[in-house]
């Protein structure tokens, strides 16, 4: 431990003082990254959830140094991290391409709330070293993972009326090289000897990308399709 920090470690006005402007100067520097992204929480909430957490951490220590009450140190820390949960769960949405957003503002808002309560129990170091690698994760490993590749997902509905069919739109997907990952069939007039037509749902995925009209294209014109469609 650094002893610069020794003399504001104590319980006094001053080290609270000290503390609430840590915790909104941590929170802050985690937030003003997120409101430059137009993200659903932002500073002011990054802020208030540091500095909520750091005086929630504090009143745990005045209770039991301080007051002499049989207080459970850890506990109100565990009610924070708890309630923070459902702050973060707010952030999240999922989206008509059923993609889900909001979920780095909801672990850095989690995060931020662990910082404050670092802060307020003094270990100061930590709180600092935290903010310093979170704001890293939010902005160069942000680019770092743009250039990750990443597996190209195509999810396609086939209606058609010869069960050969199917077989031709496997084979393509394989000839391909696209994986398929989840295939469901269903037969309109099932209860038929020979059922009238069939209806396919495919899931693919690539390492590479996937040209979807391109092979959209080429299913429609294969012997006894009648329609396919990808999902939006």
């Amino acid at each position: 431990m650094l002893t610069l920090f020794d003399g504001i470690r104590s319980v006094t006005s001053f080290s609270v003082c000290i503390r609430m402007l840590l915790a909104l100067l941590c929170g802050g520097v985690v937030g003003m990254e997120r409101s430059f992204k137009n993200r659903p929480a932002g500073m002011r909430t990054h802020m208030l959830v540091c500095i909520g957490a750091t005086i929630a951490s504090v009143t745990g220590l005045f209770l039991y140094l301080d007051l002499q009450y049989p207080t459970d140190l850890s506990r109100i820390g565990a009610q924070v991290v708890a309630g923070l949960s459902f702050i973060g769960a707010g952030t999240i949405i999922v989206t008509r391409k059923n993609t889900i957003k909001g979920l780095t503002t909801a672990a850095g808002l989690w995060a931020t709330g662990i910082i404050g309560l670092a802060i307020g129990a003094g270990f100061y170091e930590g709180a600092i070293i935290a903010t310093f690698l979170i704001l890293l994760a939010e902005t160069w490993f942000a680019e770092i993972g743009k250039n990750i590749t990443h597996i190209t997902e195509l999810n396609i509905n086939v209606i058609y009326d010869k069960k050969e069919s199917l077989d031709n739109v496997m084979r393509y997907c394989k000839d391909n090289r696209l994986a398929i990952n989840n295939l469901e069939v269903n037969a309109d007039g099932a209860e038929s000897e020979e059922p009238t037509q069939y209806q396919a749902r495919i899931a693919m995925s690539a390492i590479h990308n996937i040209h979807r009209d391109k092979i959209l294209l080429h299913i429609r014109t294969m012997d006894g399709i009648r329609f396919v469609e990808a999902d939006e």
